[in-house]
């Protein structure tokens, strides 16, 4: 058989763990044909059957989840060990951050760091889960928490306050209706309903519902709910503000419920060294301080609840 030439490996790693040919060809820079004719020629070389195909992509045959598993560790320890050299001496940032705070905070201040910065070479991930630094080749990330990843560097950028917020459609629909006495509203549950609704009216009075028009387990599908006017949702105002200046949104009442969780500006100890991280971070924490000053109005007087 000969040696396995690294890079057919390399290529049956990436299609094992999409589990999509189109998706691994993108990633590899290759057409799905060639990529295809590369797996075949593996299986031929190999005189196994590594995948089963089908309309909605590839599975892995036994003897494919045993070649990965032998092989797969492998690559990993190259990519990690490689990860501080690509990051460290070059002007390119690959940054993941929530769909919310990328679209509705982040972007739109992103002309004024190009402005500052031509020489940044951006690429942006949006996502709801964490990126497992460990594993994937981002720099930096913007989370929303409380601060605690161990082994990464955590810098705070500003807090969260929560309002009920409806779109004016269904304010109409409400006639009139008082918007102090919620419990009478239709109301959105958020992936923690409990937690979030019970803290705004035990702070603010009032009894909690015992049943939500709709709850969600996405942040980004309450936000459109709440827009094309199905209830009431407990926004975020860092998300929400830009919505409430537009009109498409309305803050109901005039309470605004700090809470403990904040956005943090998180990275990997091997991005210390990165120039474009450096250039990155005094830009944000700039940007961070004159957004906080902004929206100090919001700023309650007591504690925040959690």
């Amino acid at each position: 058989m000969g040696k396995l030439p690294l890079g057919l490996l390399q290529q049956f790693v990436l299609v094992a763990r999409l589990g999509n040919l189109s998706r691994a060809a993108a990633q590899a820079n290759l057409t799905v044909s060639a990529l295809s004719h590369q797996m075949r020629q593996l299986e031929e070389r190999l005189e196994r059957r590594l995948f089963e195909r089908g309309p909605r992509g590839v599975k892995l045959t036994a003897e494919g989840c045993v070649l990965l598993e032998a092989v797969g560790m492998h690559f990993d320890g190259i990519e990690h060990a490689l990860a501080g050299y690509r990051t460290r001496h070059h002007d390119a940032l690959t940054l993941s951050a929530s769909p919310g705070i990328m679209s509705s905070w982040l972007v739109p201040r992103l002309p004024r760091l190009v402005a500052a910065h031509p020489e940044l070479e951006l690429s942006l991930q949006s996502g709801s889960t964490l990126v497992d630094f460990e594993r994937e080749p981002v720099d930096v990330a913007l989370r929303y928490g409380r601060g605690e990843w161990a082994g990464l560097h955590s810098e705070r950028l500003f807090g969260e306050w929560i309002a009920p917020v409806a779109a004016p459609a269904l304010i109409a629909r409400m006639d009139g209706a008082d918007p102090r006495e919620l419990s009478r509203w239709p109301l959105l549950g958020e992936p923690n309903p409990s937690r979030r609704w019970s803290d705004w009216f035990g702070r603010s009075g009032g009894t909690p519902p015992t049943r939500y028009v709709a709850q969600f387990d996405s942040l980004d599908a309450l936000r459109h709910a709440a827009l094309e006017g199905l209830g009431v949702a407990l926004g975020r105002m860092v998300t929400s503000k830009s919505l409430i200046d537009a009109g498409r949104l309305e803050v109901l009442g005039d309470n605004y419920l700090a809470v403990e969780e904040a956005y943090w500006l998180v990275y990997p100890p091997r991005s210390l060294e990165h120039r474009g991280l450096q250039l990155f971070r005094d830009w944000l924490l700039a940007e961070a301080d004159d957004y906080r000053r902004q929206m100090s109005a919001f700023r309650p007087d007591d504690k925040p609840v959690g």
